[in-house]
Order: C-alpha cells, then sequence, then structure tokens
C-alpha cells in the first residue's frame, strides 16, 4: 500500500504555480512544492520587469471570470505580500478597431460592463505625447481598473503564505520524471522521489518534458530597460507612459511601462509566430544584440525620447499553444493529474486566478466546470 507524502503536490514554483500552492494550501490542502530553482527565480515567464493586468482580455470570453478572479486575488496578495508588488494604475491599449487588440478588449468592455475609455489616434497622441507613429485607424482604450504587477515579487509572496497556511517548499528539486501510480504519482527527482494523491504540473517552459506529446512550445522572451536621453524628462514616468499593449502595423505586439520606484522604462516586443524556440534545460540565457536591436529599431518611430542602446536586458522563456490559448485541465482526464502551461506575455497576469482554478480543479469544485475550453485534450 502506498504511503502518500501529500494529498497534492505542486510541479514548478513560477506565478501559477505559486499561486496553486498558495490557493490550495489557503483551503487546508495538504500540499507540497517542488521547484527546480528558487522561487522567483530569472529563468521563467516571470522575469524581467512589470506586466499588465487587466479585464478586458478579448482572447476568449470565459477568461473574464479568471481576470475578475485574479484582480481580487492580485489585492489581496498585495495587502499580505511585499510593498510595490501591485499597482492599480490603470492600462492601456492601442491598435486598430478592427484588431484582436485595442478592438478586442473594446468589445470585451462592451459585453460585460467594464468601464474604459476610447481615444482616437489624434486625442491618443495628444493625451499620450509619449507614443508617436501611431496611425489614424488605430484607437486606444484606456482601462482604469487595470494595473502593473511585479511577477516575481508575486512569486515570492505567494510561497510566503503558501508556508504560512502550512505548504511545505522543496527548492532545487527537479522532477525528472512523473510516474502514475495506482491511486496517485511518484515524482522522482534526482536525490528521490515524492508520493502524492494529485500532482499539479506548472512547470512552464518545462511543462512538455513531464507531460510528453502537450502542445506547448517554448520561446525565448527577452526584456530590455531604455533611459530617456533627458535625465530631466519626467514625461517617461508611469504617469505619462503608463503600463501598455500597442499593436503595431506588422502584427507585433510593443508593450512595457514607465519609470517606477528606481527602475527604468522596461520595454518588451512580442513576435508571435517568429519567437525564437528555446531549449528550457539550457540555462544559459546570455544576452546579445538579437534580444533587443528589433526592439531597439521601433522605438525611434514609436517611442522616441529614449537611448538607443537598454541599459539592461534579461531574457526568460514564456511558452505558446497552438490557438494562442493556455491549457488548464486534466490531461486525458486522468483524476491524477492536472496541467497548466502555455500562458504566453500574458501568463503572469491571470496567475492568482489561474491558481484558485487550479485548486477547483484538485477539489472537483463547481468553479472547475467553465474551464473545459482550455482542456488540454482540445488539440486532439
Amino acid at each position: 500500500m502506498t504511503r502518500w507524502d501529500a494529498e497534492t503536490a505542486v510541479v514548478g514554483l513560477g506565478s501559477w504555480g505559486a499561486s496553486a500552492l498558495w490557493r490550495l494550501a489557503a483551503r487546508g490542502v495538504d500540499v507540497i512544492g517542488l521547484e527546480r530553482f528558487t522561487p522567483g527565480h530569472a529563468l521563467g515567464s516571470s522575469s524581467g520587469g512589470a506586466r499588465m493586468v487587466r479585464l478586458t482580455g478579448a482572447e476568449h470570453p470565459g477568461l473574464l471570470p479568471l481576470a475578475r478572479r485574479s484582480r481580487q486575488l492580485w489585492a489581496e496578495l498585495a495587502r499580505a505580500g511585499q510593498d510595490g508588488l501591485f499597482t492599480p494604475c490603470g492600462g492601456l491599449l492601442i491598435g486598430p478597431e478592427s484588431g484582436p487588440l485595442a478592438g478586442g478588449a473594446l468589445r470585451t468592455a462592451r459585453a460585460h460592463g467594464v468601464p474604459v475609455r476610447t481615444f482616437t489616434a489624434t486625442a491618443l497622441r495628444f493625451r499620450f505625447p509619449r507614443h508617436t507613429g501611431v496611425p489614424a485607424h488605430h484607437i486606444g482604450v484606456w482601462e482604469p481598473s487595470a494595473g502593473l504587477v511585479r511577477p516575481r515579487r508575486a512569486v515570492r509572496a505567494a510561497v510566503a503564505l503558501a508556508e504560512r497556511a502550512g505548504a511545505r517548499v522543496h527548492t532545487d528539486s527537479r522532477v525528472v520524471r512523473v510516474e502514475r501510480v495506482p491511486g496517485g504519482v511518484r515524482l522522482h527527482t534526482a536525490t528521490g522521489s515524492v508520493t502524492a494523491r494529485q500532482a499539479v504540473l506548472t512547470a512552464g517552459a518545462w511543462l512538455p518534458g513531464l507531460v510528453p506529446g502537450l502542445p506547448v512550445q517554448p520561446v525565448r522572451a527577452p526584456f530590455s530597460r531604455f533611459r530617456p536621453l533627458d535625465v530631466a524628462d519626467s514625461g517617461f514616468d508611469l504617469e505619462g507612459f503608463p503600463v501598455f499593449r500597442r499593436e503595431l502595423d506588422d502584427g507585433r505586439i510593443l508593450w512595457g511601462s514607465g519609470a517606477q520606484g528606481g527602475d527604468d522604462v522596461g520595454l518588451g516586443l512580442d513576435d508571435g509566430g517568429a519567437a525564437k524556440p528555446v531549449d528550457p534545460e539550457d540555462t544559459d540565457r546570455s544576452v546579445t544584440a538579437d534580444d533587443w536591436s528589433d526592439l531597439a529599431r521601433v522605438l525611434p518611430a514609436k517611442v522616441p525620447g529614449l537611448e538607443t542602446l537598454p541599459v539592461r536586458t534579461a531574457v526568460g522563456t514564456r511558452t505558446r499553444t497552438p490557438d494562442g490559448l493556455f491549457v488548464c485541465g486534466r490531461p486525458g482526464g486522468d483524476p491524477r493529474l492536472v496541467v497548466a502551461g502555455g500562458g504566453g506575455a500574458d501568463s503572469a497576469a491571470y496567475a492568482p486566478g489561474v491558481g484558485d482554478a487550479l485548486a477547483d480543479l484538485v477539489q472537483g469544485a463547481a468553479g472547475a466546470a467553465g474551464l473545459d475550453f482550455l482542456s488540454p485534450d482540445r488539440f486532439g
């Protein structure tokens, strides 16, 4: 008869895994967290700078409840966690009215009663003058309820709350194989094994290695910080240059936020399908000019007034799926496993809501029924 080390084990304590550990422990579940590095490390999707948290994500209408729940839990985590973890400062989306970003946000806002303010391209250039080169057919959507979150601080805060609620955390514990055994799983590490009745696999870029066949691809995700040409220019602070996502003419997404808390202006450029695949086992994230040169070439026409060379670039990983939505559910309906991954650049924004949803799945709560559209089996 198997002797269980825990009722549930969470593998990978990034944004989603740390949130799942916190929400499970808060519900009184006997839970162990296994992290191959340390919580808040810089090699996953939490690396780099701050991320926008918003309600108007347009990828799928089913994401709105996750966004609303995340918004509630971000505030709770911030109250109990570190200073500067979450800043409710509003957020800006720019793009064609018919497009997926600004247009999609506007359609979601109208359908679900999320208060927003819209700007024409002319009005946008007046209200947010740091954004230039905005085509006439683009609009701006300002969501006052949006905010800015710092994922690495959030990870550490969630893990701390989970431990306070009784969770056990094992760092430097790399799970190399997931063995399904009668009534549960055995998680093999380099130094031993852990048995649990259920495993929540939130290993980010390392998830495909634990669940072969899962269509989640890790890609390189650089993030850079730039300084204004004029050090006395206050227009690049968070008020003048708020957290934003901007769809460019070629479909790429420019994103970032103004200087805050001693940090310089943070910017990233999502290349969509052109993002470079990465081997997650290669932990050498040495920065090359390729990691920031495309971004730097965009800035003079789109965000002028910044130095052409970044003062710092960090390289993490993010994951993507064929349809752009993440996966969250039980592969093959297996009652022993729950997987979540493929969140892309916005994964951190949904973290606490996803963590709560994963706890629902583990406990068979009614809320889990609304996640069918994220099933890992939807790709066949």
